[in-house]
């Protein structure tokens, strides 16, 4: 199996919701940061390819047929190159409304994590956002300029922005396929992202 779809969008643009359109879309499993919660083979692997370990993208990919979220989202560079014929979607919504999601989310949940082994210390914390999740203007930068590199990089026709209420119609578009007759999802508010981790502790991205 070979990943047919690349999100490159940060955490809290969507990518649940999306994660869920691809797998009704008939490209699931899509792979997201639930999969490293839920399986502790995911974990250690992508515990160990943070920390540099040679592990393959096959490996890593094993049983998946697209991918969106962190961590595969910080690698879409090499993912891009990895899969050629793979269609690349951008999740999007603007830095400010990103920002007030993930301060109440993500980064809510990171700033209880003692692990710095952890994925979302050792990869979101670290390496995404160079130590300075916290600062607002820094993190809104980071997403910004991660916006700016994918539009620079990806050619067009293999790239969809996929705005917050974008809906299916570009969605199918891009990838070729009928609209579903179901609503688009609407998956992992901050309410529920909240609501799960208080009744999980390792529901975060602590993982």
């Amino acid at each position: 199996m070979t990943l047919k779809v690349i999100g490159t969008g940060f955490g809290r643009t969507g990518t649940d919701s999306m994660r869920e359109a691809l797998d009704i879309l008939g490209f699931g499993p899509c792979h997201h940061m639930h999969e490293v919660i839920a399986h502790e083979q995911q974990k250690q692997m992508w515990r160990a390819k943070v920390q540099g370990a040679p592990l393959s993208w096959e490996e890593l990919f094993a049983g998946y047929q697209s991918c969106v979220d962190w961590p595969s989202a910080y690698y879409w560079r090499e993912l891009i190159t990895a899969y050629p014929q793979a269609k690349v979607i951008l999740t999007h919504r603007s830095a400010e409304s990103w920002w007030a999601s993930f301060e109440k989310t993500i980064l809510a949940g990171l700033s209880k994590s003692t692990d710095p082994q952890s994925v979302g210390l050792a990869l979101i914390r670290d390496k995404v956002f160079g130590g300075k999740m916290n600062d607002k203007a820094h993190a809104m930068a980071c997403y910004e300029a991660n916006i700016k590199a994918i539009r620079e990089t990806v050619p067009a026709a293999r790239l969809l922005v996929h705005e917050l209420g974008d809906g299916w119609v570009p969605l199918c578009a891009h990838l070729g396929v009928p609209v579903p007759a179901v609503d688009y999802p609407s998956a992992n508010s901050a309410e529920a992202f909240n609501t799960r981790h208080l009744q999980n502790p390792n529901a975060g991205h602590h993982t």
